[in-house]
């Protein structure tokens, strides 16, 4: 039987993780808010979960409570400083009450470590948590998996289906790590069930270029997409300190901010770690798209 791993946040990673836990056989408690419906709580219990209350906000002596005999507890938390931050450092603290071992903080990002304050504010958050407990009495391991391709297809708005197109900024050529949600979440638990795992492990489902994006892209979907250059990487950078100068709300540009990581190759990978799980098999972008996105 293997140690038991205690997940915080339960959303579409952190649900990945569990899930990927369990085809382990490993033994799981989730951590859910207090509130949270009961047929979602229900549902996890269903798949063998242990499921407790709690906020990694509130007291630290309920949540080490909460934590209880786990051995490793891995953060797939999202939101602002006072979650990424803030309730971070209170996890791990609350973890090392609770006589934890090892602790996976939520990063899962490009690389972190590679990067500048005001690069990208969101990353800034999880490089100020990973400072405040840097002398913790537990062992952290980070898991960087680059950008998601559910973010890449969504979120970080390059592509716009109605108009045939897909447009970027910075050199075409330049490569980039790029990952799944659900081969995340495996490369996660792969990592918390790895007792020699150490440092910083990164992974990528496919190392590309916009170049190359483009084309996955237009394999999965069976559609033919304009290939657009919008400007230069310092030209990128320029459009963020506009429109940083237009609005109070910095997640109106945050999405350039990681293309700027991206198409610079200042967050790129120097190293992978895939070959450590050789177990897992990643998806390529192109039977993503295909199985997500609808033809046309």
């Amino acid at each position: 039987m293997s140690s038991k791993v205690f997940v915080a946040g339960t959303g579409l990673l952190g649900g990945q993780i569990i899930s990927a836990l369990l085809d382990q056989d490993a033994p799981v408690r989730a951590l859910v808010r207090p509130g949270t419906e009961p047929a979602r709580m229900d549902a996890l219990r269903a798949r063998g979960v242990e499921v407790v209350e709690g906020d990694i906000t509130g007291p630290l002596e309920h949540l080490a409570e909460a934590i209880g005999d786990a051995t490793t507890v891995i953060s797939a938390v999202q939101g602002g400083p006072d979650v990424i931050v803030d309730g971070q450092v209170n996890l791990v603290h609350a973890a090392e009450k609770a006589g934890v071992r090892r602790f996976i903080p939520s990063d899962f990002a490009v690389d972190v470590t590679k990067l500048d304050d005001a690069d990208n504010f969101m990353l800034d958050w999880r490089r100020q948590a990973a400072a405040a407990y840097a002398g913790a009495g537990l062992e952290v391991i980070s898991v960087l998996n680059g950008a998601f391709y559910e973010v890449m297809v969504g979120f970080m708005g390059l592509i716009d289906w109605e108009q045939s197109t897909l447009s970027h900024w910075g050199d075409p050529d330049q490569p980039f790590d790029l990952t799944s949600v659900p081969d995340t979440a495996a490369f996660a638990a792969a990592v918390a069930l790895d007792p020699a795992a150490t440092g910083t492990q990164r992974f990528a489902g496919q190392v590309l270029s916009m170049r190359q994006f483009h084309e996955a892209v237009q394999r999965g979907s069976g559609r033919t997409l304009e290939l657009r250059h919008l400007g230069t990487a310092d030209e990128l950078r320029a459009e963020i300190q506009r429109q940083a100068g237009l609005t109070q709300n910095p997640f109106d540009y945050v999405a350039l901010q990681y293309q700027w990581c991206m198409v610079t190759g200042k967050a790129k990978f120097d190293t992978l770690d895939n070959a450590r799980y050789p177990h897992i098999t990643p998806t390529s972008v192109t039977d993503f798209v295909r199985s997500t996105v609808p033809p046309a």
